[in-house]
């Protein structure tokens, strides 16, 4: 599998494995982390989190052009590296939730957006670097599947990692595990609960607390504090994976290339960059720009698994397998782990179709993916179509949390996610390989941030997913994101003939 790829891509998917880890710790815990603690509702956590994801995909610009301008790629990745570790400590510690600890809790967000844009948009130009080498370029859509493939290793792992630490912590201080207790919580003590819900909310205590409670109010406040505390505690998790990844990118930093062409031992310290005729230049930014704005509506769909299905886990879903009672964040741990498995799957379907002359072109792949995308979402409409409206099971609206034989299967979110991350396979590496193909080299830093850029502009409308699925039928929610993967399907076939011609 490794054979015809070089052997700096490993070592460089490995040391961005503690970014993938901290990605999906945040995509995990973030949203239900600002709802426990601060009592916020969907929509408010809603646009911290798109404006948090905003951030982290936009500032990647800011790092491709000081990368591009320094031509110091490989001191601006760990920078990027180090300042995202200070981000995950100032979150790691445990603060009382009151205005100023949630404005604390959103300087710390941009600081680990800053160092997240100094760090992924580069280090993936240094892997399309490898790539430039005529021995290895007809393997660059795989090695990217590669890449894709193992940064996603830690990730499998970050919600698993992030929900025992909250969890130890809860059973650490005598309480047990509850998804629909901190709203409850939160509407007791604002004073919103009805007397249904207070019913439903004295017999979760009971069962949270191991014994009858007699002061719900007391209960309230303690079951908030030692909840949000254990996700402080499962932030810090995230720090240990970035101190894993530093290691690894220090000990291969010499052996790594650098974008653009940049000679360490020049005297100057710059790069002599190849040249290309301004028209051809012109030509490839339009076709990068042209995918750019194609692919903001999947990720506006796609980055709902850490929003809205998230949200839907929490309040929708039985969160059992069997006997087995599983946390709402650990289907987090589903999109990395079927990226993993099913990279491999996907490969081997391309190198027969390559084998055979029969490969589809990377827009072409990418416009089958949104295709797949939307199919996922459909999976959500048909599964979603009996349900309440949130209004109804909100407390805070003066709603009764669905009772248990109410919710969903799990198996309805595993297989969404199952169809999503074929989706994402299809989509993700591949833009990021067509990217580093199409981009003149004397833009290769700042082009991968133009890509993740699009992205911010997706996951900046993540919001208007929570303003949805607060306010209309869950199921019509999920029809928005189809219409939207169909458009951006339709849209790529459209300019597919120009994609491809520019890319050869």
């Amino acid at each position: 599998m490794f054979k015809q790829h070089p052997k700096g891509l490993i070592p460089a998917a490995l040391a961005n494995m503690g970014e993938r880890f901290g990605f999906y710790t945040m995509m995990a815990i973030l949203v239900l982390f600002l709802q426990a603690k601060f009592g916020l509702n969907g929509t408010d956590a809603g646009i911290i989190y798109s404006v948090f994801y905003a951030l982290i995909y936009i500032l990647a610009l800011a790092g491709g052009f000081i990368a591009d301008k320094t031509r110091n790629y490989k001191g601006t990745i760990m920078s990027g590296l180090l300042i995202m570790g200070l981000g995950y400590v100032f979150l790691a510690i445990p603060s009382s939730a009151n205005t100023f600890t949630l404005v604390m809790t959103c300087l710390s967000l941009f600081v680990i957006a800053f160092g997240n844009g100094l760090f992924k948009g580069n280090l993936q130009a240094l892997v399309g670097q490898m790539y430039d080498n005529e021995q290895y370029g007809k393997y660059r859509d795989s090695g990217f599947s590669l890449f894709y493939m193992f940064i996603n290793v830690g990730a499998i792992f970050a919600p698993f990692a992030a929900v025992g630490a909250r969890n130890w912590w809860l059973n650490y201080n005598g309480f047990k595990y509850n998804a629909d207790l901190p709203a409850v919580c939160h509407s007791y003590i604002d004073g919103n609960i009805s007397a249904e819900a207070t019913t439903r909310f004295q017999e979760m205590a009971d069962a949270a607390s191991g014994s009858a409670v007699a002061d719900l109010g007391v209960f309230a406040t303690e079951y908030l504090d030692v909840f949000s505390t254990g996700f402080h505690y499962a932030f810090g998790t995230a720090i240990i994976a970035m101190l894993i990844s530093l290691v690894i990118y220090m000990m291969n930093k010499k052996s790594f290339p650098n974008p653009g062409g940049h000679d360490e031992k020049s005297a100057e310290g710059k790069a002599e960059v190849p040249q290309m005729d301004a028209k051809e230049v012109k030509q490839r930014l339009y076709a990068l720009f042209a995918v750019f704005g194609v692919v903001i509506f999947f990720w506006f769909s796609f980055h709902q698994n850490g929003l809205t299905l998230t949200m839907f886990a929490k309040d929708y879903t039985l969160l059992k397998i069997g006997n087995m009672s599983i946390s709402a964040e650990l289907f987090q741990s589903m999109n990395p782990f079927f990226v993993v498995f099913l990279t491999p799957v996907v490969m081997a379907v391309f190198g027969w179709l390559r084998a055979r002359n029969m490969e589809p072109s990377t827009p072409k792949k990418i416009a089958i993916g949104m295709f797949i995308a939307a199919l996922g979402f459909v999976v959500m409409v048909l599964g979603s179509l009996d349900l309440p409206l949130f209004s109804s099971i909100d407390p805070n609206q003066g709603g009764t949390p669905l009772a248990e034989s109410a919710k969903v299967t799990p198996f309805l979110l595993m297989g969404t996610y199952f169809i999503l991350t074929v989706a994402e396979l299809f989509i993700s590496p591949l833009g990021i390989s067509f990217v580093s193909k199409v981009a003149p080299p004397q833009y290769q830093g700042i082009m991968q941030g133009g890509w993740l850029g699009a992205t911010a502009l997706g996951n900046q409308l993540l919001v208007i997913g929570a303003i949805f699925y607060e306010s209309i039928p869950i199921w019509a929610t999920w029809t928005i994101f189809v219409v939207a993967c169909i458009i951006s399907m339709f849209t790529m076939l459209f300019m597919l003939k120009w994609l491809e011609r520019v890319s050869k």
